[in-house]
């Protein structure tokens, strides 16, 4: 079908739910929703057989959804209306959530139900089951009512007349045979059948997200902190200044007055609570809000930094309580690295705030990645935490840069070391697992491992053009290797999201995982004991080495870099470069101006 994805932002789940209709033979088509003309206009350019809006923070036009019918995407059970939905849900501690696509009307929220779909809710920070649990949800959700609407031809829109027989004991057009199955009929939310309790809230706003340092316990802070981790982040003064924080992690060990920061560790900083500890891991600053109170409203425009380096000079003399590498067992601490082993096979798990990598996370892992190969391990496994597994170099850390080009090139051969490491390790085998979405430099990193293992949930964004960038990370020599000279050119190219299943089959991932986020490590680690006990695993390692040091004599794997980086090196040091300005603009959350050219339809 040609369906009209309308949208506030081509965001994760709206990435997502364009892949998904594509894999299943659909024509989507997206409009980032900037005004009511644009978005009319749009329509009758599309003429779309279905609109679909899955995430749209303004309301569809009536005229719009009167004419063809329009389904939304609410991130809420049944009965649950509101713009703070999933905030909402965490803040009081709910432990099962779900999707609901209605239908668009004259109610928000109030329309008629075409699906649902339940989800768990761990205690995990908002962003992260957004991308999680949420994202399932909603994709399963929204195929079942699209393909509830196929199966209905064209029905009418809201308030269209019903079409009448012409003829008394004829039977309506697409009217069930005798004995055949009723034909689905969306839900109404009201009368006699709908039996669910109306539970609309309100925006969540700023102030209602705030700290008490001195009164609130830790289970209350991190449910605050965990209901705003990404956008809009939870207000607070620190250290003189007014700050939002963004994420938090719980601390079992480091104790002292509620509100006193305590320590600093991997650019983190633990702050202490009534009864506890948290670390928050990044803080942006909040501008000076007197000539435009809506600002702080919304979250402010501050750019979101690691906290040691947002606070810079106001930071005290803090120890660093460095995390070990392998934690003790039972300890409920935050790292974004740590390492394990069970029987052959060693886990080294990374996750960093945004999936994005600085150059020193980048030379953190290198040294973490280093360490592990020294164990006597046969399969190394990258990653299999459910969140993001990286998404490249650390645009934000770059523009608050003193100076953006060199930190752009600190950061990118940073980026490179790390890469080359594991292509050359030959003494294992090593697997990239993605729990969560991969982009840019971060897609080029997983496929420096010999497998690629992907949650079936998880995106891919294997292109850097957006940011007008050419790429590195050895991408000119792995990419072509899997895929293909043709393939590659047009995946960089189009730069479009593709799923776990669509990179399978182009031969850009070895294995897609059917798990929830909170199965998928517990699954690949099963599955890298298997892999771990083949009885040719020995020969297929020894393969692997024949392998490099063929495609070493054939072109050095310093070439490819060299080439790479005379690239890269151009577009920094050139202030006109695109890259400066797109890098800016997204760092910087600037409002949408249309819908980018790359975008079908």
């Amino acid at each position: 079908m040609r369906i009209l994805l309308v949208a506030s932002a081509f965001n994760s789940l709206t990435q997502r739910v364009f892949a998904e209709l594509r894999d299943h033979g659909h024509r989507p088509a997206v409009h980032l929703a900037t005004d009511d003309d644009a978005l009319r206009e749009a329509v009758h350019r599309h003429d779309p057989e279905l609109i679909l809006a899955p995430m749209l923070k303004v309301a569809v036009p009536e005229d719009v959804w009167s004419a063809r019918t329009t389904l939304i995407v609410h991130p809420g059970p049944l009965g649950d209306r509101g713009p703070s939905s999933l905030d909402w849900a965490i803040l009081e501690g709910a432990e099962r959530w779900g999707v609901t696509v209605l239908q668009a009307n004259g109610v928000m929220d109030g329309g008629d139900v075409w699906a649902h779909v339940d989800c768990p809710l761990p205690p995990v920070g908002k962003s992260e089951l957004y991308r999680g649990e949420v994202s399932d949800a909603a994709s399963r959700a929204v195929l079942l009512a699209v393909e509830r609407f196929r199966s209905l031809g064209r029905p009418p829109a809201p308030g269209a007349p019903t079409a009448r027989a012409s003829r008394p004991g004829a039977s309506r057009p697409g009217a069930p045979r005798p004995g055949a199955p009723r034909p689905f009929r969306p839900r109404p939310q009201q009368g006699p059948d709908w039996d669910v309790a109306d539970h609309t809230r309100p925006l969540l706003r700023q102030q209602e997200r705030r700290i008490d340092w001195s009164a609130d316990s830790t289970a209350a802070v991190l449910r605050t902190l965990r209901a705003a981790d990404s956008q809009p982040g939870v207000p607070d003064e620190l250290l003189g200044a007014r700050w939002y924080l963004h994420g938090g992690h719980g601390e079992d060990e480091l104790r002292g007055t509620p509100g006193e920061l305590l320590a600093t560790r991997a650019g983190a900083v633990c702050r202490a609570t009534l009864d506890g500890a948290v670390w928050l891991p990044e803080l942006r600053a909040r501008r000076d809000t007197r000539r435009d109170p809506e600002l702080d409203a919304r979250g402010g425009a501050g750019v979101k930094l690691p906290a040691t380096l947002a606070l810079g000079e106001l930071l005290p003399e803090l120890p660093e309580a460095a995390a070990p590498l392998q934690l003790p067992e039972g300890r409920r601490t935050w790292t974004d690295l740590d390492y394990r082993e069970v029987g052959p096979v060693g886990f080294l798990r990374f996750s960093f705030p945004g999936g994005a990598m600085s150059t020193t996370h980048c030379r953190r892992l290198l040294a973490a990645y280093r360490e592990a190969c020294t164990r006597p391990t046969s399969v190394l496994v990258l990653g299999g935490g459910r969140d993001f597994f990286s998404n490249g170099i650390h645009l934000n850390v770059i523009e608050a840069a003193a100076d953006p080009a060199l930190e752009s090139w600190a950061n990118i051969n940073a980026m490179d070391d790390l890469v080359a490491e594991i292509l050359t390790t030959t003494d294992r085998l090593v697997v990239a697992a993605l729990g969560g979405n991969a982009a840019a430099g971060g897609a080029m990193l997983a496929l420096a491992a010999d497998e690629v293992w992907c949650r079936a949930g998880v995106l891919l964004n294997p292109h850097y053009r957006l940011m007008g960038l050419h790429g590195s990370e050895y991408w000119t020599y792995t990419l072509p290797r899997r895929v293909g000279p043709a393939v590659a050119k047009r995946l960089t190219e189009q730069a479009l999201p593709i799923t776990a299943v669509s990179a399978q089959r182009l031969g850009l991932v070895d294995r897609t995982v059917p798990a929830a986020p909170r199965e998928f490590g517990p699954t690949v680690a099963r599955l890298a004991a298997l892999l771990a006990a083949r009885p040719l695993l020995q020969e297929r390692i020894a393969a692997k080495k024949a392998e490099r040091e063929r495609d070493e004599a054939a072109k050095p794997l310093a070439a490819y870099r060299r080439a790479e980086l005379a690239v890269m090196r151009r577009t920094f040091l050139d202030p006109a470069a695109p890259y400066h300005a797109l890098r800016a603009a997204f760092v910087r959350k600037e409002a949408v101006r249309g819908t980018p050219a790359h975008l079908p339809g």
